[in-house]
Formats: structure tokens, sequence, C-alpha cells
């Protein structure tokens, strides 16, 4: 008996919706002039040409785009959207607030200004606390056991500055973040700390180990840290983090991506090839799932190499097909005793998540498909969705492989009615 199309578990809008989207973003022609107006609207000061103030304009981002990717604009549509989710069949989701901090040139251009007394007040009052009550609001809508994804400059200037500086979170947000921790821990959520640029994400990995120290347990992780791999220094900092988790007792929380920086980090840390990258990514998801040191998860000292490897907790992020399937194969085996996840974000790969849900079966049912997913107003939401545009640009053969199975899902639905398809 063969088995259901793995997209008929959508419904029709989300197909139309999807083919729509799919199209534009691979279309050489259509594309370009969309990224130019999206941009504008991300970045505009014009209430005109603010969703959020111009009704019209929200109606219609609200009903294409926002509605492709975004979750909602408040609990009750958030709430609707995770329930539609996990209906079809996904575990669940990772949700992440929208709202991002926005920066003059100025203040971008000395952020160390942030630190005098003059300043700490105002970044407390109108950057911190904002960022600080939003993700909280989230960790209160995600349903106990899902994940709670969060961006630490969301959080504004003195964040920035030190991460950039590699210093320890300021008073004010390292308050927020063991608020927010402690909320989570309390309500069975599980919290992602975002990777980010190059220039940052030393001073992030640092913060994900002591919030991953505090607040992980031996056998389970509250807190996450992104690891990507298409960095030639990843599996390093990965094997590192692993060491420090053996000798601290707790289990480590790994978010594997392949990367989402490529225009902005330096070229030379980044692998050569994406054949290096995919080789990268499979090596280290296979050492995780088996908790084996491999060839591309070393031991960060040869006597590490006897040790037992540390307790891991796993989400296993990514949009490719074929490394979706290795890792699915390892678990098929029916000897993996990890915590493990699956994600792709809302609105893309569809064809890949809807496999997931309509193939795991055995073994491998333990480890669930979830949905990254954003909310927040459409306005508020702006910047994610051209971030998510530019990414299907810069994925052009993937963005085209999701148009081409929508538009087969849509012809199979079309010959069902004339009983020519299942």
């Amino acid at each position: 008996m063969s088995r259901p199309a793995p997209l008929a578990v959508l419904p029709l809008t989300n197909v139309l919706r999807s083919l729509m989207t799919a199209t534009i973003s691979s279309s050489p022609l259509l594309l370009p002039p969309s990224l130019a107006i999206m941009s504008v609207l991300a970045n505009t000061s014009n209430p005109v040409l603010n969703p959020d103030r111009n009704p019209i304009l929200r109606y219609f981002l609200k009903k294409t785009f926002y509605a492709q990717f975004c979750a909602g604009e408040n609990a009750l549509e958030v709430q609707r959207t995770i329930d539609s989710l996990k209906k079809i069949g996904f575990g669940g989701v990772m949700l992440c607030y929208a709202k991002e901090v926005v920066l003059t040139e100025a203040q971008m251009k000395d952020l160390a200004s942030c630190e005098t007394d003059a300043a700490v007040e105002e970044c407390v009052r109108n950057e911190i606390t904002p960022w600080a009550n939003g993700t909280m609001e989230t960790v209160r809508l995600a349903p106990p056991g899902d994940f709670v994804a969060l961006k630490f400059t969301g959080a504004g200037r003195q964040a920035l500055h030190a991460l950039s500086e590699r210093l320890p979170p300021p008073a004010a947000l390292e308050s927020a973040i063991d608020s927010i921790c402690q909320l989570a821990a309390s309500r069975g959520v599980r919290l992602l700390f975002d990777a980010e640029q190059q220039a940052l994400q030393p001073g992030i990995d640092d913060w994900s180990l002591k919030y991953m120290r505090k607040y992980n347990t031996p056998d389970a992780a509250v807190v996450y840290g992104t690891y990507q791999a298409y960095l030639k220094g990843a599996s390093a900092v990965l094997s590192q983090h692993l060491a420090a988790a053996r000798e601290g007792g707790f289990a480590l929380g790994v978010k594997l991506v392949r990367g989402a920086y490529l225009g902005n980090d330096p070229r030379h840390l980044i692998h050569d090839s994406k054949a290096d990258t995919d080789l990268t990514y499979d090596g280290i998801a296979e050492a995780l799932l088996r908790k084996q040191w491999n060839a591309q998860l070393q031991p960060h000292t040869e006597a590490e190499g006897s040790a037992a490897f540390p307790n891991v907790s796993v989400v296993l992020a990514t949009h490719n097909r074929d490394s979706v399937l290795k890792a699915q194969a390892i678990l098929s085996e029916g000897k993996i005793d990890a915590d493990v996840a699956f994600a792709q974000l809302q609105g893309m790969a569809d064809e890949v998540s809807c496999e997931l849900v309509t193939t795991s079966s055995g073994a491998a049912e333990k480890a669930r498909a979830y949905k990254y997913l954003v909310w927040g107003s459409t306005g508020e939401c702006m910047k994610y969705l051209l971030r998510r545009a530019y990414e299907n640009r810069d994925a052009m053969q993937r963005t085209r492989d999701g148009r081409d199975a929508m538009r087969t899902e849509l012809l199979r639905r079309v010959k069902s009615l004339f009983g020519l398809a299942r």
C-alpha cells in the first residue's frame, strides 16, 4: 500500500500561498522588485508605509507573506496557528518574538556610550525591558514541551556592546535573562539562544554556556546553544562545549544549523564549498545522535576521547532533505537515546517537514518535527519577513524545489477530483 503524498496534510490555502511565495522568490523577474518593496516597508519611518498604521497595507501583507511565515499578532492568533500545526501532525513549535530594537547609525557607532550613567536608564527602559517583556510573553504562549527562540541583540545597545567585547551580560539584562530562564524551566518550555553574526557569536557562545551550566540538568536541557556548521570553527567550539558539559555534569543543548549569515560573516571563516558544509553538518549530527566522537566532532583533548560522551539534547534544524534522511536512518537503528527534534522554518521546506510528519515510525517516532515561527504585529515582523525573502533568494535551488513540490501537490489534488490520483 503506497503512502499518502506528504503535502496532502496541508490545507489547500497553505498550498496555494506557498506556491505563490515560492514562485515569486524563485523568479529572476519578480524577486528583485519584491525585495526592494519589502526593504522599504521594513525600514521606513513613513506612517503611510507602516503596516501597523496603514490598514489596507496591513490587510494585504497579513493575508499573504505574513500568513506564510508568522504565527499571529496576539495570543489568540498564535494559539490558533499552533493548534493548526499540531492538528497536521507537528510535534510543536519554536516560537520567537519578532520585535527588534531599531538603533540609529550614531547609536550603532558608539555602543560603549550605553554603559555611561546617563544612558543606562534609557537603554533599560527603551530596549532591555520591552525585549524582556516580549520574550516572557512568548514563553507564556508556548505550550509545555515546545521551544522559545530568542536573539540577544534584540535587547539593544547594552547587549550588542557586551557581546562584541565578550563581556558578561550587564546587570539589568542578566536579571532579565534569569527571569526568562526561570519561567521557561517552571513551564517546561525550552529556550533556543539563536546564532547571529560572527562578530557577536563568540560572546553569544559564552552566554549560552553560562546559562546551560545554570539551568540544564544532567538529564535534560532547558537552554540550547546554536552551532552553525558552515563555520570552519564550529566543530572545535562544540567540542569545547561538550567537554564543559561533561565536566559540569549537565546536558548540552545543541541546535545544529548550516548557517544564516553567508552575506555578512567573513568569507575565510566559512567552509570553502557547500559540500564541505554538508559533510560537517551530517558528521556533527551523527556524532551527537550516536554520542560518539568521529572525524567531524573530535574530543577537545586526547584524554577526553576515552571518557563517556556527555548527555545531549539535539535540535536538527535543516531544510536539507538528505540530512534529514541520514539522521532518520541513524534513529531507525533503535539504539539512540538522545533527545532529538527536527525543525524547519514556518512557510519554508514544507515538503521536508510534511514528509517528517507522515513517515516517522518505530524508533524515529520520538524525533518529532517542529516549525519555527515568529509572532508580533505585521509591522514588527517586517524585518523578519525581509530576512526570509533574502534567504529564499540565496537558496534559489531549494526555493525552486519547494515551488515544484507545491505545484505537483496542487496538480495531484486537481487529478484526485476526477479520480485520477490518490
